[in-house]
């Protein structure tokens, strides 16, 4: 139970609070804008998610897509202030779930989302964190190992994913392959003719996957390279197959002492900023 509460910094609270909401502003804008073409999506192609149809939501009509859009966009900018942080963080993450099922109710659903939602969802429940505060807190270490089981479960169920449907064979197959004939780039032109390298890559990919729970347990100086790897994996991802997890590399900020970040910024502003000049004393007589 102390692993499961471990206290982090209020300060490391504040930072990731701050990219979070930020990243929701970009997400609609930026990273999905595609989701508001279903504003106009012909009833036909809504398929709605398990958990729509359990809650009996209407399908998404224009007004429900644009009234979603605009309501997010506003309060997620607000709550990246910190200003009232439980009131506007449950609005934020409660609108962006909304969207979310909007967006993966005709026929995709982006596995890439899940511990970016944990993080919305938990990130209330730290009450106020300034920064540069270093009070540690039980409830925001609670909190940040949510998001980092949900980072963490992203890769596993992954790779059972695989070995479900794909059996073993997805090591062996030709799945990078037809990735990179459907979206490839030129890096991935230059590596694919080399011999075995495809298949290694995927079975990499499967090894990695299945032990990714790892970077739970290990000391944190070994934790920090391990996500080192992951942010690098990801990179690599997105340099040859274009497809980026955007939402997952914001929630996996959790694992990181973000004070130390922010402290070190702040340093370098002041040790930047120029000099005032000092005023002279005035002449009498």
């Amino acid at each position: 139970m102390n692993w499961l509460f471990a206290p982090v910094p209020k300060a490391r609270v504040a930072l990731f609070r701050t990219i979070v909401y930020l990243f929701a502003a970009a997400d609609l804008v930026i990273f999905t804008p595609w989701v508001r073409g279903h504003a106009h999506a012909s009833a036909e192609s809504y398929q709605p998610l398990l958990v729509a149809r359990l809650l009996h939501l209407p399908r998404p009509t224009a007004l429900i897509v644009w009234i979603i859009f605009w309501t997010l966009l506003v309060t997620a900018l607000a709550a990246a202030t910190g200003r009232y942080p439980r009131l506007l963080g449950w609005t934020v993450f409660g609108l962006y779930f909304a969207w979310m099922l909007v967006a993966m109710s005709y026929g995709k659903v982006d596995h890439d989302r899940y511990a970016y939602l944990m993080a919305l969802a938990v990130l209330p429940t730290c009450g106020p964190a300034r920064f540069g505060d270093r009070t540690p807190s039980e409830r925001a270490g609670w909190a940040f190992r949510m998001v980092q089981l949900g980072v963490v479960a992203t890769y596993f169920l992954a790779s059972w994913a695989k070995l479900r449907y794909g059996g073993p064979e997805w090591m062996t197959g030709s799945v990078l392959a037809r990735a990179i004939l459907r979206r490839g780039t030129g890096l991935a032109d230059l590596i694919a003719p080399i011999p075995g390298l495809l298949i290694g890559a995927q079975i990499g990919i499967m090894l990695f996957e299945l032990l990714s729970p790892l970077v739970l347990v290990v000391p944190e100086k070994w934790r920090l390279r391990v996500v080192g790897f992951f942010y690098s994996f990801h990179l690599v991802t997105i340099a040859t197959i274009t497809i980026s997890f955007a939402p997952h590399l914001v929630a996996m900020l959790s694992f990181l002492p973000l004070e130390r970040a922010y402290d070190w910024l702040r340093r370098k502003v002041r040790r930047d900023k120029p000099a005032e000049p000092v005023a002279e004393p005035a002449l009498t007589g």
